[in-house]
């Protein structure tokens, strides 16, 4: 089928939707039978109905406390068969930023949470775990370490659950080495959009397997990921340099994930970086690196009140090796780089709380009431060839020099990434993750306002349009059709063909604003 036919066929299932005025009553619902827990209660829907962004609020009818995957299974055939018809979103530790696992006139999926399905199974010799979709990748960490294994990727925030980063890519400094956590992944146990579980993997069901992963939760729910892991560092020496020349900040980090291939002792083990347009953010984001006896002073380090860039890189080891060892490979890496001298800061901590580092930043922030507050975040893919061009207009020109969060930029080697699945990535073979992760703040400073964010956030993204600078969101959110089209570019077609297959009725995740519900339903026109 050509892409105007499948645009065509869209826009007739739309115009369906729009005019059906049959609603669906919560109660049929209860009827079903599931080893967990269905329930319409007032608290469980208002959970259900916010998330991390607190940009938005939509309430379900009902939402699901799984106690199997066949619990899964049964809620969403319920809502494939059903006359009326019902949506079905799932939601992990509900981290989203634009209610992506939201749902009106549906059933939320609460896939973390008390009560797990099944807990991780680690298959020592075979170097994976068998893990629910629902558990946070904390509680994996812990349960690989019993056995001194962990798995090879990760994200910043540990949180999260397995089948949240699956469905999107899940990515920090690893990515250059290992590449992004959906590379990591040996098989998976799915709930289609008709109900069906299935395993598939690169052999077997490998058309539904490479769609999910990455796939926004458009093609099915996770039940169950089989990651791989390796013998895990009990060790990590955890350095910072700072740079006020982009030019040289970016070369070190491209040369950096260039020796990706290399023996272990070769090559550091995290490569990231981040954007200090504040001078506070660097002494109180992550602030367990820096003493606070001895706070790091930008106007010491010649930035003449610009910008400075900070590279965080690390170095894992065992107990067992000496400090010599571990000393002589950091130097030999780091006399290849040209960054401040006098900026060098350095610590050394178990390789758990190193992962596990920003949710120590978490509980300041919540002890100070600054965690659960709107945050408009914007990720962005940005092509190696244009970041300079992002740099000066972004950096160094549309934001000021007060931010309320911290800024991440580290670049990636795009054959790390597997083409088949669903992710859309710039046509380089390096591009930078962009990230600012920006708190709206109400203390009476119009430049921490949620409008004043939301603002620069289309400011930006009006630049790299007018510039040509090809961005590809990270975590996308789009509210049209056609720009979600234009998101996935030559990967639509395909996208959509899956989508068909895998949920015809495009019941799945219609908080993403991807397809509307193709039932007669007031769904329609309120979406």
């Amino acid at each position: 089928m050509t892409a105007t036919m499948l645009l065509l066929t869209f826009a007739i299932c739309r115009l369906i939707v729009t005019v059906g005025l049959i609603t669906l009553d919560p109660s049929e619902l209860l009827r079903l039978r599931v080893d967990g827990q269905l329930t319409v209660d007032q608290v469980d829907l208002e959970a259900a109905s916010l998330d991390f962004g607190m940009l938005g609020k939509t309430e379900p009818l009902a939402v699901l406390h799984p106690g199997s995957a066949q619990d899964v299974a049964r809620i969403v055939e319920a809502g494939y068969r059903s006359a009326h018809g019902f949506t079905v979103s799932a939601r992990g530790h509900g981290h989203s930023i634009n209610g992506q696992a939201q749902t009106r006139n549906g059933v939320v999926v609460q896939m973390s949470g008390e009560g797990r399905a099944a807990p991780p199974r680690v298959a020592v010799g075979e170097r994976y775990v068998d893990v629910w979709g629902g558990e946070l990748w904390i509680d994996v960490l812990k349960s690989t370490l019993e056995y001194g294994l962990a798995p090879k990727s990760w994200t910043d925030y540990l949180y999260l659950s397995v089948g949240g980063t699956l469905s999107n890519a899940g990515i920090s400094g690893q990515a250059f080495n290992h590449g992004p956590q959906i590379s990591n992944v040996h098989e998976l146990d799915v709930v289609t959009g008709k109900g069906e579980l299935l395993t598939c993997s690169e052999e077997k069901n490998s058309d539904l397997f490479y769609a999910v992963l990455g796939g926004l939760g458009q093609f099915g729910i996770i039940t169950r990921a089989r990651i791989a892991l390796e013998p895990a560092p009990q060790r990590v020496r955890w350095i910072r340099v700072l740079y006020s020349n982009f030019s040289a900040f970016t070369k070190d980090q491209e040369y950096l994930i260039s020796l990706h291939d290399l023996p272990a002792s070769q090559k550091f083990d995290y490569v990231e970086g981040f954007v200090i347009v504040d001078e506070g953010l660097i002494n109180n984001w992550r602030s367990s690196f820096f003493s606070p006896r001895n706070p790091v002073k930008v106007s010491s380090l010649g930035s003449n009140g610009g910008v400075l860039y900070c590279l965080e890189i690390t170095k894992n080891y065992d107990e067992s090796t000496t400090d010599i060892i571990v000393d002589q490979e950091v130097e030999t890496l780091l006399k290849r780089l040209n960054f401040i001298p006098t900026s060098v800061f350095t610590t050394d901590l178990p390789y758990i709380d190193f992962l596990d580092r920003v949710h120590k930043a978490e509980l300041k922030l919540r002890a100070k009431g600054l965690w659960e507050l709107p945050h408009p975040w914007l990720n962005l893919f940005v092509p190696k060839s244009r970041i300079s061009d992002f740099d000066n207009g972004v950096f160094k020109a549309i934001l000021s020099n007060k931010t309320s969060g911290p800024i991440l930029i580290y670049p990636m080697n795009k054959n790390k990434w597997d083409q088949r699945s669903s992710v859309v990535t710039p046509e380089e073979d390096v591009f930078y993750l962009v990230a600012l992760l920006r708190s709206a703040l109400d203390d009476g400073e119009e430049m921490h306002s949620l409008e004043y964010l939301t603002s620069q956030n289309r400011e930006i993204l009006r630049f790299c349009d007018e510039a040509g600078i090809k961005v590809k969101q990270y975590l996308p959110h789009y509210t049209t059709q056609e720009e979600w089209t234009e998101h996935f570019g030559n990967k639509w077609d395909r996208f959509y063909q899956r989508k068909m297959e895998f949920d015809p009725r495009q019941i799945l995740a219609t908080g993403q604003r991807i397809f509307r519900p193709n039932f007669i339903s007031s769904y329609g026109a309120s979406w």
